[in-house]
């Protein structure tokens, strides 16, 4: 097992977030987070806030967050991980070792037991840029903890092959805006595919794929032409906070829509 050391951490009400370091001095961010069970369901809901102040335990919805490499070169425009200048895919066992760290600093706890264990691919980098490592350690991860939801979050790398993404493997996909000019804009990676190509990926997963959109321009909003691209049987609508942070205030990027309703 790869050996992570941790440099700092912050906490907070419903989780932590963690700066850790590879044995040979790369940076990856490593999150553990919970939340009621019945945040699960947000598409029977049809939104995602909490009802109350209980904000649930790693008994119901437990999700660590994993980095797939050390920075990346994908260079969104709103993204921290930009202020990261050197870049390195991880290894499978860098991947795990994530895993690891976060269950070790919760011994009480065992994932077996919880309503969701949930690992989110959404940290630092594209883990269809790192897909053979991405693959064995979601395959290292299930043989141990049997019952683990994965989320894997995608700008769209042309020519991914998604037949893999079945059973409790879910696809999200980077939108962030419904014109490709401004998506090229905003995601600066030249080898991804087109909105309309977005809309053609079909998976076997038991959920729908989600599209993610953190709405830089709240004109750019516009839910026919969504509807259109994304066929509300196969495709299901998460609006996302943009994190204040200098490389979208480098890029004079602020946050459009702070909350929407009944999307798709």
């Amino acid at each position: 097992m790869a050996h992570l050391i941790e440099k700092t951490g912050k906490h907070f009400a419903n989780g932590s977030v963690y700066l850790l370091y590879t044995e040979d001095g790369f940076p990856i961010e490593t999150t553990d987070t919970f939340l009621p069970f019945y945040t699960k369901d947000a598409i029977g809901r049809k939104q995602n806030f909490l009802d109350n102040g209980d904000l649930g335990s790693r008994d119901e919805r437990w999700m660590i967050g994993v980095s797939v490499g050390s920075g990346c070169p994908v260079r969104c425009k709103f993204c921290a991980t930009g202020n990261l200048k050197k870049f390195r895919n991880l290894t499978a066992e860098e991947i795990v070792a994530q895993v690891e760290f976060v269950l070790a600093k919760n011994p009480d706890r065992d994932p077996s037991n919880s309503m969701e264990f949930k690992i989110n691919w959404t940290r630092m980098s594209d883990p269809f840029l790192n897909i053979e490592n991405v693959r064995l350690a979601i395959a290292k991860i299930s043989e141990k903890y049997p019952n683990t939801h994965h989320y894997i979050s995608t700008i769209g790398v042309k020519d991914a092959d998604y037949s893999w993404i079945k059973g409790n493997i879910t696809l999200q996909v980077s939108l962030h805006s419904l014109e490709n000019d401004r998506r090229n804009d905003l995601i600066p990676f030249k080898n991804k595919v087109t909105i309309e190509e977005l809309g053609q990926i079909r998976t076997q997963s038991n959920l729908k794929t989600t599209i993610n959109m953190t709405l830089v321009d709240e004109a750019d909003f516009d839910i026919e032409k969504l509807k259109a691209y994304f066929d509300p049987k196969f495709f299901f609508v998460k609006l996302s906070p943009l994190n204040c942070n200098n490389i979208a205030n480098s890029n004079g990027i602020e946050t459009g829509i702070i909350e929407a309703h009944n999307l798709v």
